[in-house]
Formats: structure tokens, C-alpha cells, sequence
């Protein structure tokens, strides 16, 4: 069965459970969300350690169902009410009374590795903030939703590996953040459809590209050094987060490795499209992401 949120929604959403899940068809259930979106979950999690795995079927399935509550219903004030409904499941996750699938594979994750609850409730703010916020000022804002929106999934991963010390927590945001930007100077058209702008205006107006260029999503000069300059300031990100390499447990090193030659080849295919995200969304093809993955494996050895 492939995923569908609205399906998915009305089997588990507000008001249809009445007892908890039990825990092995909920890590099922989390399992079968992971499979499901295999193009999100890269080949790394084929070298997860097993012990493991079910922990980051949850943390990725509680992703999942946030983003989906944001992005793939009706928006507004329906979304922030359902993400509030959402928050309350995670409340009882951490209070020991789950029910939702995924809170229930969650709380057990949680309790194993003494989570606090502030990267759950980041990742909410982040989305609950696309619901009213549609266009960035500055960079500072921008970076600010990153912190929130990207910086505490590798948080995440980080305390599953028990190796969450501050100086790698410094490092796993940088690459967060670069990852989120990446994602974005990708989505361009797809967030305009979405009715949102992460092109911070002050970038676009130091380019002088107006409003109405982007309404009328033109490919001009003006947009290519735009998204030029953001591509070079990403790629910055990444420079500077490539030491947690170094510090992670050999393990862990494959996924962080393939994290950045990742967020680098969806760079690498906005440039090579000459920046132009309007016409054609630049991708990373199943093959490149498997030869990615092969030299990650070589120089790691």
C-alpha cells in the first residue's frame, strides 16, 4: 500500500483512537511510513546498526506526520489546528499516556534515550510558522526557521548515537542548515505554488529582482547571480560542518558523509542547470545517489 495522508489522516487522525496502538504494530506502522518514502530516506539507513533502526523509524515517521499535518491539508487554520492536536499526542508520548502509532513507537524511543521534548517541539513551531509566514525578510530570519525546521532532526540523530556534545551539535546544524537551504533554492517553483517565498527579500532586492518577476517566475540574468549567491553561501555551510565527519563513531560517519554529498550534488545540479529552478527542478538521480554512496563507502575505508 503507498502512502496517503488523507487516508492515513482519517485512520488515525483526531478523534479515532480510543486506546493505544501496542507497540510492535506501531513500530510496524513506522517502518511501513520509512519504506514508503524511500526517496527521503536514503540508502545510509541500509547501514543503520540494527539496533537502532526502529528508533529512527520513528524520530523519521514523527517527521513525516508533522510535515504532512503542514503541507498536505487544507493550510491555515486547519493545519495549525491539527498540528496543535499533533502537539498534544507528542505531550502524551512524553507523559507515558500515548495513543497515535507513531507516539507510541516514539515514547518508547524516547524514554530509551531520555529525549527532551524541545527538538519535537521545534520542528512544530517550524511548520506551524508556514501556515502565517509566506515571504523572509532577511537571511537572519530564514536561518532562524532552519534552526527549527532542520537543525533538530540532526539533534536527533545525534542523541539515537549518544554522541550529542555541544561542539557536534554546532557542527550537525551547519549541515542541517545548509541541507534545508539546498532543499529550498531546489523548490523555488514549488513553494511559489505553495504560496511561499524562502528567496529572502533582502537577496532579492540586492539582485533587483522584483515581485513581479517572481510572480511571473522569470528566468533572468538578475535570478541566476541570485541563486548563484545563495549556492555559494550553502556551500559555505557545509565546508563548515564537514569536521563532524572526524568526531562521529564509524558507525555513524556513512550517514553524515552522505548528508553532505548529497546537499552538495542537489548544488551541484542547480548549477549545472545554470540556475534555473523555474523551468526544470534540478534532481539528484537514483544513479548518482548510488554512485554517491559508493564513494562515500571508498573514502571512508
Amino acid at each position: 500500500m503507498s502512502w496517503n495522508f488523507t487516508s492515513e489522516l482519517a485512520r488515525f487522525g483526531p478523534g479515532m483512537l480510543d486506546r493505544p496502538v501496542p507497540l510492535g504494530r506501531a513500530r510496524a506502522y513506522c517502518a511501513w511510513v520509512t519504506r514508503s518514502h524511500y526517496e527521503n530516506f536514503t540508502v545510509a539507513s541500509w547501514l543503520l546498526p540494527r539496533r537502532l533502526l526502529p528508533h529512527f523509524q520513528a524520530i523519521y515517521a514523527y517527521c513525516r506526520w508533522s510535515d504532512d499535518l503542514a503541507d498536505e491539508t487544507v493550510g491555515g487554520a486547519e493545519s495549525l489546528a491539527l498540528l496543535e492536536w499533533w502537539r498534544s499526542e507528542l505531550a502524551g508520548a512524553f507523559e507515558g499516556q500515548p495513543r497515535h502509532p507513531v507516539m507510541v513507537a516514539l515514547a518508547a524511543t524516547i524514554h530509551r534515550f531520555r529525549f527532551s521534548p524541545q527538538p519535537f517541539l521545534d520542528l512544530l513551531s517550524a511548520f506551524e510558522q508556514d501556515q502565517y509566514i509566506h515571504d523572509y525578510q532577511s537571511f537572519a530570519e530564514l536561518l532562524d526557521y532552519c534552526r527549527r525546521s532542520a537543525n533538530p532532526v540532526g539533534r536527533m540523530v545525534l542523541r539515537l548515537f549518544e554522541v550529542d556534545t555541544p561542539d557536534r551539535v554546532e557542527l550537525s546544524d551547519a549541515i542541517c542548515t545548509g541541507l534545508q537551504l539546498a532543499n529550498f533554492w531546489q523548490d523555488v517553483a514549488q513553494d511559489w505554488v505553495r504560496g511561499r517565498i524562502y528567496l529572502p527579500r533582502e537577496d532579492r532586492q540586492r539582485f533587483h529582482y522584483s515581485d513581479g518577476d517572481f510572480a511571473a517566475r522569470r528566468y533572468t540574468p538578475a535570478f541566476r547571480e541570485l541563486l548563484r549567491f545563495e549556492v555559494a553561501r550553502t556551500r559555505d555551510y557545509f565546508a563548515r560542518g564537514r569536521p563532524l565527519l572526524d568526531l562521529m563513531p564509524r558507525e555513524a560517519r556513512i550517514d553524515v558523509e552522505l548528508f553532505l554529498s548529497g546537499g552538495s550534488a542537489v548544488l551541484d545540479a542547480i548549477e549545472a542547470n545554470n540556475y534555473d529552478v523555474w523551468s526544470h527542478r534540478p534532481i539528484v538521480s537514483r544513479w548518482q545517489k548510488l554512485k554517491l554512496f559508493g564513494q562515500a563507502m571508498l573514502s571512508l575505508r
